[in-house]
């Protein structure tokens, strides 16, 4: 997931516009060995899983959140199982997220996670707890989306992605989504072991997005590709590359200069650029958009042109593919080859 989500877990309804156009035909496509994960909010309608099933091998569906006490999450909605079926009937493995994202905060919650992950009773029965949701439903595994973890904690984190293997029914998978760093040193510091992480979970997405934000940082480039491949070579260090996806920005943000920026979608990007009269120039180094508004406004997106760079980036290290966040905002996906 991304490292701000403006609004609540259990919906989870970011308010990006539906993406746009569709890819221009000479799109390069991913090979049919490259798997892609594609994120999706429990609000979605089940023609964006058709619309992009084509570019697809497994649906990742938003989510269970971790509740405060750390013991327990919330239950699955039945907008989670008709998304999930959805995904099943277009020929999809599909995962159920879960996540210590707070409604209340409005942020992810490192003492709700602090009290999952420093108690081995709590872990083991959200574990179990997970494991009965993937049995009883139309599941193929479970993405561990656990952020702002403290660096005290990753020894719990890797206990926890061990325990939910162990409780998995057969043939189920766990994954985990990893925010990006370019040094072991600083995985470590954000509480990921990797190698542990390694040794227990069939994938691991790499979050290498969120590099720049208004809330965060002077305007800037979502996901570039000088830092992605640094976080990548520095996770290679531990991962195998065979478990790695490559997780790509289908969104972009915007720098006012007052007040405070917002996320938006590509299709929404281009909009204002078009509506503005401005130009949009696309910078090769980092592999995104950026524009400037009459206003003074600063945009940055990550658009399909972007998603195809990356793709080549994750065919280049040997990965085995990438993950979007995520479906209705990104840009409709090339087709696997």
């Amino acid at each position: 997931m991304k490292r701000i989500a403006p609004t609540v877990l259990s919906v989870l309804a970011l308010t990006l516009p539906l993406a746009g156009a569709v890819l221009p035909p000479q799109a390069s496509a991913a090979r049919s060995d490259h798997e892609v994960t594609g994120w999706i909010l429990p609000s979605a309608a089940n023609r964006l899983v058709r619309q992009n099933a084509h570019g697809l091998t497994t649906l990742a569906v938003v989510g269970v959140g971790l509740r405060p006490d750390g013991a327990s999450t919330a239950p699955v909605t039945s907008d989670m199982l008709r998304l999930a079926r959805a995904g099943r009937r277009n020929g999809l493995r599909t995962e159920l997220l879960v996540s210590n994202y707070s409604n209340r905060l409005g942020a992810f919650d490192p003492r709700a996670l602090h009290r999952l992950l420093d108690r081995p009773r709590h872990i083991r029965r959200v574990a179990a707890r997970l494991a009965v949701a993937v049995r009883q439903g139309p599941w193929d595994g479970v993405n561990v989306d656990l952020e702002r973890v403290r660096a005290s904690d990753g020894p719990g984190l890797v206990r926890f992605v061990a325990a939910l293997q162990r409780a998995m029914p057969p043939h189920r998978t766990v994954s985990i989504d990893v925010s990006a760093s370019t040094s072991i040193r600083a995985y470590r510091e954000h509480g990921y072991r990797l190698s542990g992480l390694a040794r227990h979970a069939d994938v691991v997405d790499l979050m290498a997005y969120d590099y720049s934000g208004p809330t965060w940082s002077d305007p800037g480039p979502i996901g570039p590709l000088p830092w992605q491949r640094a976080a990548v070579r520095a996770l290679l260090r531990k991962v195998p590359a065979e478990k790695v996806q490559l997780g790509v920005a289908g969104y972009g943000y915007t720098w006012p200069e007052t007040g405070t920026g917002r996320s938006l979608s590509p299709r929404a990007a281009r909009r204002l650029v078009r509506e503005d009269g401005a130009e949009a120039e696309f910078r090769r180094k980092v592999g995104e958009w950026a524009a400037t508004l009459s206003n003074g406004t600063e945009l940055r997106w990550s658009d399909g042109r972007s998603y195809r760079l990356r793709v080549q980036l994750a065919h280049r290290f040997g990965l085995r593919g990438t993950a979007v966040w995520r479906l209705g905002s990104a840009d409709p996906l090339p087709r696997l080859r």
